[in-house]
């Protein structure tokens, strides 16, 4: 019997944490970790190849005749034989990775990863965790409107999420200076309330729909805000008091939908991502876009 395995891949300098959640590894190419049994959440994970196969070819040709007679799209996970791997890219049907503008649905084609394990042997799975290349987000980006890039994170993770916010909504931005993530959220028409002791940046704190209030964003209790459709957050601070943050705010039940990123200051602390990440109807990954830190979604059971 062919035993069931699953094939992760590890953002880039990341490695050492993918390795410490997933525990036991069978085999290491690079950054893609070999794990006996099905998938499983895997945080630190940029993309998990979900039914890996191996496929023993006698030649490129072979590889390709393969490859696509699984499926039209894939992509290569080039860490070494690069010369290989090019020439097989060369023979297999070409694939479009534009950098996606925001606002755009995440790809809903299927793209495979494929990689060679050595000359007579490929690492295929046809099916992916996420719809990038790689797991590789890729933006048109803006360099004149946001204060800094960490924009491009709001970005990516409501287009992971399917959902964004929209006018006749409100938001509410946590730790907001100096403003990437208001900003973001201001685009999309919505009501921004945005909370730090830190001014916005000018021409962020201008914008109509932006209501900056100067104060703590672990000070604030839900009440003084009331209902809102968006709780969002990218403050600094240790993740256990995010946690906390998070579950007074759960425990309220005012905020629908939530984007939150855990920032790890020195170690990363599995205990409490574990715990994010046990909390029902959520999400946690590492966002291409993430340094050391994952971010944290949970959607209304409406938008679910």
């Amino acid at each position: 019997m062919t035993s069931v395995f699953t094939a992760y891949l590890a953002a880039p300098g990341f490695e050492a944490d993918l390795r410490a959640e997933l525990g036991e590894v069978s085999a290491e190419y690079g950054r893609l970790f070999i794990a006996e049994g099905p998938p499983h959440p895997a945080a630190w994970a940029q993309n998990i190849w979900l039914d890996p196969v191996r496929l023993e070819v006698a030649s490129i040709g072979e590889a390709a005749k393969a490859l696509k007679a699984i499926q039209r799209n894939w992509w290569p996970y080039d860490f070494h034989l690069h010369r290989r791997t090019a020439l097989l890219v060369d023979k297999l049907p070409k694939v479009s990775a534009k950098p996606l503008v925001f606002g755009q649905a995440a790809p809903t084609a299927p793209l495979g990863s494929f990689t060679w394990l050595d000359e007579k042997t490929v690492l295929a799975s046809a099916r992916c965790s996420s719809p990038f290349p790689n797991g590789e987000a890729v933006f048109v980006e803006d360099r004149q409107a946001p204060p800094n890039r960490a924009y491009l994170k709001l970005w990516e993770a409501l287009t992971l999420a399917g959902h964004m916010p929209g006018p006749g909504q409100t938001c509410l931005d946590l730790g907001a200076s100096p403003g990437g993530w208001t900003w973001v959220l201001a685009t999309t028409g919505a009501r921004v309330i945005s909370i730090d002791k830190a001014p916005l940046a000018p021409a962020i704190a201008a914008l109509p729909n932006v209501d900056y209030r100067q104060g703590s964003a672990f000070g604030l209790e839900p009440a003084e805000i009331g209902p809102v459709d968006w709780l969002c957050s990218d403050v600094i601070c240790y993740p256990e008091r995010l946690l906390r943050l998070v579950e007074r705010w759960l425990a309220e039940g005012t905020a629908g939908n939530f984007i939150c990123t855990l920032k790890f200051q020195g170690d990363t602390d599995f205990e409490t991502a574990r715990r994010f990440a046990a909390i029902p109807g959520s999400r946690l990954l590492h966002l291409s876009h993430n340094k050391h830190e994952l971010t944290w979604i949970r959607l209304s059971p409406v938008l679910a």
